[in-house]
């Protein structure tokens, strides 16, 4: 089986940037392995504990701070976006946090409206600066869906407001920490730092050009994480018993509440949903910036997972992800 999970996992292999692969099942890593290069300038290989941008990956814990906070009735789910920015047009105010969570709000895409004299890479707070010059919307809040980086951007900031610390710190001290997460980082330059962190690159020409960072790889809520393989199997297993999340909020977070443009995958809380012909329920989520992509599937009737963090910009993960998983579990 392993020389079948080579051979799909070949394009990672050798001298460009690569990949680490890890497959859980029933807790225990039935593999656990680096392919290629993390940083293609040192000649340092991936591996196990190489630290990748998550990407949009980063939004399962974005929704899981809002929901440990929906627990601690320092927030409600109904509450109007309006409630926690005032400074938000008068489109806003039918806006809530739930809708924002399941890709419901409407929220105009920042990223097509950035002024062109903003020129500096973006935080999240730039976020709520562009969209306060937006009085419209894609749908009336609640009554379509589309998948929204906005959205998530201003979910960190209210963890912040509610929490009274900034996102990367609460993400810190309620989830990382606790749950030894101990090389996970929301990543800000010239405040954190990542260990044995990947590069991203991209094939240009038939050679690879550094490609790392982008204006909006700053902003944290919808996609700034940095994490490994072996972090995120500290993360799998948390999310199958009451150490972080109650049983309401998982609940929450794992039930289908939206439809997407894609008639076999629904999306819940920082999650999509699809039902497999091999293994069945799946809980999913993909990340894709510049120089990274990345999967993480959950088979939670299998109590298997299997996660796959790249640092170059093709191929897709998730297909890959999937004829893996569909080995193993056959």
């Amino acid at each position: 089986m392993q020389t079948q999970i080579d051979q799909l996992m070949s394009r990672y292999d050798g001298p460009g940037p690569g990949a680490s692969l890890l497959i859980v099942r029933d807790g225990n890593p039935v593999v656990r392995r680096g392919y290629g290069f993390s940083n293609l300038e040192q000649r340092t290989a991936a591996a196990p504990d190489t630290n990748y941008r998550l990407a949009s990956v980063s939004k399962q814990f974005t929704a899981a701070a809002i929901l440990l906070l929906a627990e601690e009735r320092k927030l409600h789910l109904d509450d109007s976006l309006r409630k926690w920015f005032p400074s938000l047009p008068d489109v806003a105010a039918s806006m809530t946090i739930r809708q924002v969570l399941s890709h419901r709000s409407g929220l105009i895409d920042y990223e097509d409206v950035i002024p062109p004299e903003l020129t500096r890479q973006l935080r999240d707070a730039d976020v709520l600066a562009i969209l306060q010059t937006q009085n419209r919307t894609y749908f009336p809040p609640g009554t379509g869906y589309r998948y929204s980086n906005s959205g998530y951007a201003l979910l960190a900031l209210i963890v912040g407001k509610a929490s009274g610390k900034d996102f990367a710190t609460f993400l810190e001290q309620r989830i990382f920490a606790p749950l030894g997460m101990t090389n996970t980082v929301a990543y800000e330059d010239g405040i954190s730092t990542v260990k044995r962190r990947a590069f991203g690159y991209s094939e240009e020409q038939r050679s690879w050009t550094r490609t790392d960072q982008s204006q909006t790889s700053a902003v944290l809520g919808d996609g700034g994480i940095y994490s490994s393989i072996d972090d995120l199997a500290k993360w799998d297993a948390a999310l199958y018993d009451d150490r972080l999340l109650n049983a309401t909020s998982r609940a929450l977070a794992f039930t289908p509440i939206s439809d997407t443009d894609d008639p076999t995958v629904r999306y819940g809380m920082g999650w999509r949903i699809t039902q497999e012909a091999i293994g069945g329920r799946t809980l999913w989520h993909s990340g894709e910036t510049v120089g990274f992509r990345n999967v993480i599937i959950r088979y939670p009737e299998q109590r298997f997972t299997i996660v796959l963090l790249t640092n170059r910009n093709e191929p897709e993960p998730y297909q890959t992800a999937r004829a893996i998983a569909n080995l193993v579990l056959k």
